[in-house]
């Protein structure tokens, strides 16, 4: 069964959280399905928060040079400051609640977006896309630039919002090249979410992680994960916690949640049609699931979603 849970295209993404205008057409393009660049202070006069749990196709990217940024991303909240990064991956759920608000602090920067066969292009390749972590499910989305880099990131920012601007996507491989000089500078100052040492049990955590993304409304049990893996489940259970301090069924725990959490805001399914979404039966025990994870119930957090 094809799930509901829907992964927003940037021009849905539009539709749902910028206000319309002459500004958000300055700002968005002709082809910003495939890249977009805006200066967040413009962003600020045509949004529309707060943003509930979303998933977009492309990959997000913010860079601060002022202020303060607070959201969500998956199930952990993230906090970034002046000439820090924060990079959601394409496909992860993201939001940003009046709480995430009243933490953050206006400023200035930039938020960019682009797909993986945009950053291709002609001079990109699947080998570059892979050695940015940062743009998987199990990347650390917070980078913390050195000055030097954050020097760098300013200057390759202004120069793609500058061709951006001035020619739309008339010369991509300008884009494009100053686009991955960002990335790779962003690689420079990366830090894993572990660096523990046991590259072998790193690298089966982020295979765990991946699988889960793609499996987690169909398969919930640590066993089938571990059989995948062609591991025991006692394996994979001391192999994740001791590279994330998790265990994988915390793992399928919060990605399901963060699921139920899309579905709750994008559709009105009942909570039980939102239980079988997610190939769980039983209405109660998803009740009691999402409580134990978020402290309400599912109905009072799409009442919440809806005051909101």
């Amino acid at each position: 069964m094809k799930s509901k849970v829907k992964t927003l295209k940037p021009n849905e993404f539009l539709e749902s959280y910028m206000c319309f205008g002459s500004k958000r057409s300055v700002i968005f393009k002709e082809g910003f399905e495939l890249f977009y660049i805006a200066k967040l202070q413009d962003l600020s006069e045509i949004s529309k928060p707060p943003v509930p749990p979303v998933k977009a196709k492309t990959h997000t990217l913010f860079f601060l040079t002022s202020g303060i940024l607070t959201m969500k991303i998956g199930s952990q909240t993230a906090k970034i400051y002046q000439n820090e990064c924060i990079v959601i991956s394409a496909g992860q759920v993201f939001s940003y609640s009046n709480d995430e608000m009243e933490k953050s602090e206006q400023g200035s920067g930039f938020m960019c977006g682009f797909n993986d066969d945009f950053l291709i292009g002609q001079i990109g390749s699947r080998d570059l896309l892979k050695s940015f972590e940062f743009l998987n499910f199990w990347g650390n989305p917070v980078i913390k630039p050195k000055n030097q880099s954050a020097k760098y990131l300013d200057q390759s920012f202004n120069r793609i919002l500058d061709e951006y601007t001035t020619n739309s996507l008339q010369n991509k491989i300008i884009i494009q090249s100053h686009l991955i000089a960002a990335l790779c500078d962003l690689n420079v100052d990366y830090q894993p979410l572990s660096n523990h040492k046991n590259n072998t049990a790193v690298e089966l955590t982020n295979k765990f992680i991946g699988l889960l993304h793609k499996n987690v409304n169909s398969k919930h049990q640590v066993s089938h994960y571990a059989s995948i893996l062609n591991i025991s489940p006692n394996h994979l259970y001391k192999t994740v916690k001791l590279i994330t301090q998790k265990s994988p069924s915390i793992w399928i725990r919060e990605s399901l949640i963060n699921e139920a959490k899309v579905l709750l805001f994008q559709t009105d399914l009942s909570i039980q049609e939102i239980a079988s979404e997610l190939g769980i039966d039983d209405q109660s025990y998803f009740t009691r699931l999402f409580k134990k994870q978020e402290g309400i119930t599912p109905i009072a957090y799409r009442e919440m979603i809806d005051l909101s």
